[in-house]
């Protein structure tokens, strides 16, 4: 089964739904909706929680302590592991990018079967020619 890693860009859309400058927030909860029922597997860095706590509490912070409790309640699997965090830093070196965002990819480039779901197209701009990395407009359940 292919596996997704999810960076914060697009599970913090997930809480996002009613703002109206977020694009792609029906694909997001797409992906969502398919986590919860077992149709796609994820795996995320460790720091995801930590990243996505710190969006949600600028952007809503009257609802950041139930978003928080109810993502670490989801239990998503993480990779924590020395090869991951060699990846980031030779990204994060080689495309000038912050090491929170190159610890997604390195986890998808790590994995045989991994993808990264961005909607940091910043990044996703920098980086596409090292693969494994998709725009969460191009996303498709397959």
């Amino acid at each position: 089964m292919k596996i997704w890693v999810l960076d914060a860009s697009v599970v913090v859309k997930w809480f996002l739904r009613d703002a109206e400058n977020e694009e792609d927030i029906s694909i997001a909860l797409e992906i969502l909706k398919a986590l919860r029922n077992d149709k796609i597997m994820v795996l995320q860095p460790i720091h995801w929680l930590t990243e996505v706590a710190a969006v949600i509490s600028r952007l809503r912070p009257d609802d950041a302590e139930n978003v928080i409790s109810l993502l670490y309640a989801m239990e998503l699997p993480v990779c924590n592991n020395p090869v991951v965090f060699n990846v980031a830093c030779r990204l994060a070196k080689t495309y000038h990018h912050h090491l929170f965002d190159t610890l997604y990819h390195a986890v998808a480039l790590s994995q045989d079967n991994a993808t990264l779901v961005t909607a940091d197209l910043t990044y996703l701009n920098k980086v596409q020619n090292e693969g494994k990395i998709i725009p969460l407009s191009d996303f498709k359940l397959v």
